[in-house]
């Protein structure tokens, strides 16, 4: 699909014109790394949904394990800024047993929220893992 700046998305899309999710994988975040992330303050609007960011690594499926009913309370959306495969997806997901998640590349994100690992819960409030 062609933008005006000569962008590509590249992507296979199905006979009704839908996306593959298979075809946005793999996803990497050059920017952001597992790792250690301190809590703190933020300032979003009182209306953003909390989400959450991990990849499919151990210390990400451990954190989403441990988390996942405080996340499912807080009708968390997933984004999986580090994942290969879709069956790696899956695995996420059932593990996630019921959280929304989607594959997501995380270095704007990143930028704008000053984060360098993952994985991370962003609440109106705060950052925190």
């Amino acid at each position: 699909m062609a933008e005006k700046n000569g962008y590509h998305a590249g992507r296979k899309t199905r006979p009704d014109g839908t996306y593959d999710e298979g075809s946005m994988l793999p996803v990497a975040s050059n920017q952001l790394s597992p790792g250690h992330v301190a809590k703190r303050p933020i300032h979003l609007p009182s209306v953003t949904t909390p989400f959450f960011l991990i990849g499919d690594g151990d210390l990400s499926r451990h954190w989403l394990k441990q988390r996942r009913s405080k996340l499912k309370q807080l009708h968390a959306v997933g984004l999986v800024v580090d994942v290969q495969t879709e069956a790696q997806m899956k695995r996420l997901r059932r593990l996630g047993d019921g959280l929304v998640m989607h594959p997501t590349h995380g270095n704007d994100i990143a930028k704008r929220l000053g984060l360098s690992h993952y994985p991370v819960l962003i609440t109106p409030k705060a950052i925190q893992q």
